[in-house]
């Protein structure tokens, strides 16, 4: 793998431990939002970990086995589409990663949480860090886990409906994907109250 950058902080805060806390699929049109937590040990180093919209397929696939190896714990939890359309995805990305945290099998004395929303979880500390996922190792991790799991999920369910062509797009809104909603309507994986198409008049909910 080649080095990206100079390897980035363990963690966030002094607490021990702390764990890093990722989504991934915020933006996507279908399929689940996905978090991850993860505690990863005080010597813990990697000089390729970073953002995993940064690093590519095959360094993601090597990257979330070392972190599934050697992190202290680790989770991964999703959060469906009906959830999604029920209490809006801000809510279904910040209950992801509560479900994670919920899983991790120590409990962390800190959490540090990409982006700038999140609801406190008990009487835990916690940070949000704009672009944490580029600055803190245990926050990249949750990120490698958080896309890995959810591409794994919507690799499995292009199977069931490969005109939208999931194993490609993940979900996403490209161009493809909206006319393949807009020819064949859309699936029970699709998020009803995402604008799915422009004119959203034309859709057949």
């Amino acid at each position: 793998m080649k080095h990206l950058i100079d390897s980035l902080s363990l963690q966030y805060s002094n607490y021990t431990p702390e764990c890093g806390c990722d989504e991934a699929g915020r933006g996507c049109l279908a399929g689940p939002v996905t978090a991850a937590a993860v505690i990863l040990p005080i010597n813990f180093t990697n000089s390729v970990l970073n953002d995993s919209k940064k690093i590519s397929k095959k360094n993601r696939a090597i990257l979330k086995h070392i972190i599934t190896e050697q992190a202290t714990s680790f989770s991964i939890a999703h959060v469906y589409e009906n959830t999604i359309d029920d209490i809006n995805i801000l809510n279904a990305s910040i209950l992801a990663m509560h479900k994670a945290i919920d899983k991790l099998h120590i409990t962390p004395q800190f959490i540090s949480v990409d982006g700038n929303r999140f609801k406190p979880y008990n009487t835990i500390p916690h940070e949000t860090i704009i672009k944490g996922d580029a600055k803190y190792l245990n926050i990249a991790a949750a990120s490698i886990l958080a896309k890995t799991a959810r591409d794994a999920f919507m690799d499995k369910i292009h199977d069931e409906y490969p005109m939208y062509n999931w194993k490609q797009n993940k979900g996403y809104p490209t161009k493809a994907h909206r006319e393949a909603i807009k020819k064949y309507g859309i699936t029970k994986y699709h998020r009803k109250s995402f604008k799915l198409l422009p004119n959203q008049l034309n859709l057949e909910l």
